[in-house]
């Protein structure tokens, strides 16, 4: 185990090495990408992240530096067009015309009804959310491409595959991004890119500690829901999205093209869970590490 996190288990196994590998994860500063950075970093790939706020990225590049990752930065809002490109373009600059793996995590939520949101509050949130992701795959095709073998991962939600109340539009954003995610698999397949989604619950991050509103609405879907999903009552912890990430973009996923799966807190039926989906080792992965997750999807054989 390392520090908890249990993925040195696997650190002496080749398939999971990520030597010579490049990688753009966007939103790495904190929370669900920030694990994600440190996750592909320890198993040796070399990484470009992005974060709106130029402090915190200096902050991060600092500490990964100190850890001797190779970590790169560029300060990004994401929902600005303009700042995609600069973004794509110093990601050419920096890894030479390739990318191995793209991880479109960056995203944005508030808590509303429906009925009070604003113009411009539907307008940000498709653009971080969504055109974000769109765009940014767009941009990295060519570099994916190059790479020979490349991988996308796109960081989802829960509320993207069930119905979640005060949340609407932040739920109709990962839908769409699931939706996505499907189609590019079967587009790009032929250019050897594999495209993936997670869809965790809620997870322990500082944005989840600091609003009230957001953990008043999942428990209220967790306690009218009778799915397994729900029943421990557990939030999962970012290191646990950050494995489902580094699973589905090592060579040890290569048979899964497409999967859209939802990373949750333990189920009391686990066998039932694992029956919905094919059999695919992606998800026998995940349902058995760690013990306290489930990954359900459906996945597209290449």
């Amino acid at each position: 185990m390392e520090n908890g996190r249990g993925s040195s288990c696997v650190a002496n196994d080749e398939r999971w090495s990520l030597a010579g590998a490049t990688a753009l994860v966007t939103g790495g500063t904190k929370g669900i990408g920030h694990a994600i950075v440190e996750e592909l970093a320890r198993f040796g790939a070399a990484i470009h992240t992005c974060s709106r706020n130029e402090a915190e990225l200096n902050k991060s590049l600092k500490e990964w530096g100190a850890k001797n990752f190779k970590v790169t930065g560029s300060v990004c809002d994401v929902a600005s067009r303009a700042d995609r490109e600069k973004l794509m373009e110093d990601v050419k600059s920096t890894f030479g015309g390739k990318l191995s793996i793209l991880v479109n995590n960056a995203g944005t939520g508030f808590v509303k009804p429906m009925v009070a949101v604003t113009p411009d509050e539907y307008s940000f949130m498709m653009s971080t959310n969504l055109e974000s992701a769109f765009h940014l795959n767009q941009l990295a095709h060519p570099l994916l491409k190059a790479s020979g073998a490349g991988s996308i991962v796109n960081v989802s939600s829960l509320a993207g595959i069930v119905g979640i109340d005060n949340i609407t539009i932040y739920g109709a954003t990962k839908a769409a991004l699931n939706q996505l995610t499907r189609s590019l698999a079967c587009e790009w397949a032929k250019d050897n890119i594999r495209t993936n989604c997670v869809a965790p619950g809620s997870i322990r991050t500082l944005s989840w500690n600091r609003c009230s509103r957001w953990r008043s609405s999942w428990r209220r879907r967790r306690t009218a829901s009778r799915s397994g999903a729900w029943a421990s009552r557990r939030r999962c912890q970012p290191w646990w999205l950050s494995c489902a990430s580094l699973r589905l973009a090592t060579s040890m996923a290569k048979s899964s093209a497409s999967t859209v799966g939802n990373l949750s807190t333990a189920t009391s039926e686990p066998n039932r869970k694992l029956r919905r989906s094919p059999p695919n080792k992606t998800l026998l992965w995940l349902a058995r590490w760690p013990p306290s997750c489930v990954y359900e999807g459906y996945v597209i054989p290449k």
